[in-house]
């Protein structure tokens, strides 16, 4: 960017009604206190300024950020950032232990929500650790990817992305020059999905207080997780998809004949279970308000039993459905189905909101890749992944931070204004064009 049209977008900024200039102030020297207790957590003088350098450049406007990008950015050779990333072997746990703890210090309720939700990764060769032929979300299809399970939280204050888990196909386990080659350590076993999910609220949960655990359909289908949660007393709320059976127990079961057993309600698809239902049953809720005015969706709850895995009874679960309708014709437009283990008294409005926060992981997950470059990094190793996607999301904590404090000056302030402020300042102190 030259001089006069770097001086032209700053003029532009500051004029933005919305926008105070005190929020720009010191915003680098901010940046440097945010990474000291991260970096704090690294060995060596060299990992330490790597780690600056790679943030700064994870929050510029670098459409690609990956190492070589983000060292030609500040004018570096971009061997030893690239080593830094995915060779050398400096441990990513403990910063990933320091941005829980932020974040459960400064955005930690009572009534938080932890939520799970995997991401899919595209990559088109087969060399990348974990890369395999699985669903991949972002596609709609199956296809080569690698997939992340991410540990987030959603309080009133504020949502963010809190940990990551990398999956690693049956395929990938059990090839040994495969792992050799990715870096894979020994140790590492095949885990599923869910198993991930458990290994991270083991690790986080006492560090973001929280009253429901959330997840989409993928983390909702199993029964043996449900299970393993009630189990655990954590009270969850998670999608299931519409072909997912239950027993109604809110109906008469079939009459007795007089002779054997007595019969069971029957099982039934949860997507045909609303199809019983009548109108007065849906009860509309006000959720919050959006761009448009008041976001109104309805829901309705049922007293159920699951069906374990084996198709046997499980134990009693709250069946919640939420339907979304147009605001002009009211015509449905999204229906989702939900089990829970909270008490049938449970308030609807309850439910709803444990909902809402399972979509706000994703719009982190979205904030992280479009704004932190989370989805960005040129890594094939175990390392390398586990190095990017930790400095990613100390990077967009940063962003979270920032747009926090920002608000305080100026209600209306975006992540995109906040970012745009960074990419400038970046922009002045390295001369880049």
């Amino acid at each position: 960017m030259e001089a006069s049209e770097f001086e032209a977008r700053k003029q532009e900024l500051m004029e933005e009604c919305t926008i105070r200039p005190e929020v720009f102030v010191r915003l680098m020297p901010r940046l440097e206190r945010f990474m000291v207790p991260f970096v704090g957590r690294l060995a060596r003088k060299e990992q330490i300024e790597h780690a600056r350098t790679f943030v700064r450049g994870l929050l510029s406007d670098l459409e690609h950020k990956n190492a070589e990008s983000i060292a030609y950015l500040f004018g570096q050779e971009r061997m030893p950032l690239q080593h830094f990333l995915g060779v050398s072997c400096w441990d990513d746990k403990p910063l990933r232990d320091e941005l829980v703890s932020q974040i459960g210090k400064q955005l930690g309720e009572v009534d938080g929500v932890i939520v799970f939700d995997p991401s899919a990764f595209p990559k088109s060769g087969c060399d990348s650790v974990g890369v395999a032929r699985q669903w991949c979300g972002r596609l709609g299809k199956v296809d080569n990817c690698q997939v992340g399970i991410f540990m987030g939280y959603v309080s009133s204050r504020e949502h963010a992305l809190v940990d990551m888990r990398l999956y690693l196909p049956k395929e990938w386990t059990n090839d040994r020059k495969r792992r050799e080659k990715a870096g894979v350590p020994k140790e590492i076993r095949y885990r599923t999905r869910h198993e991930l999910c458990l290994e991270m609220l083991a690790e986080h949960a006492q560090q973001l207080p929280h009253q429901w655990i959330t997840g989409d359909d993928e983390m909702g289908r199993p029964y043996w997780f449900r299970r393993r949660l009630d189990v655990l007393d954590e009270r969850y709320l998670l999608a299931v998809p519409c072909n997912t059976t239950v027993r109604d127990l809110e109906v008469d079961p079939p009459a007795y004949s007089g002779r054997g057993r007595y019969p069971k309600r029957p099982w039934i698809r949860v997507d045909r279970l609303l199809k019983t239902l009548q109108e007065n049953d849906w009860t509309e809720i006000d959720v919050r308000d959006g761009s448009k005015g008041p976001l109104i969706v309805e829901a309705v709850k049922r007293r159920v039993m699951g069906r374990t895995d084996k198709r046997q009874e499980g134990h009693e679960e709250v069946f919640v459905a939420i339907r979304y309708k147009d605001r002009d014709d009211q015509r449905v437009v999204q229906t989702d189905y939900y089990l829970s283990n909270a008490s049938g008294d449970t308030a609807l409005t309850q439910f709803a909101r444990a909902a809402k926060a399972e979509h706000r992981i994703e719009e982190c997950i979205q904030r992280a890749k479009g704004k932190a470059g989370l989805a960005d990094y040129e890594v094939r190793t175990w390392n390398g992944w586990h190095h990017h996607q930790t400095l990613s999301l100390i990077a967009t904590w940063f962003l979270v931070t920032e747009t926090r404090r920002g608000k305080k000056w100026t209600p209306a302030i975006t992540l995109q204004q906040i970012q745009e402020g960074i990419a400038l300042i970046l922009h002045n102190r390295c001369g880049c064009g």
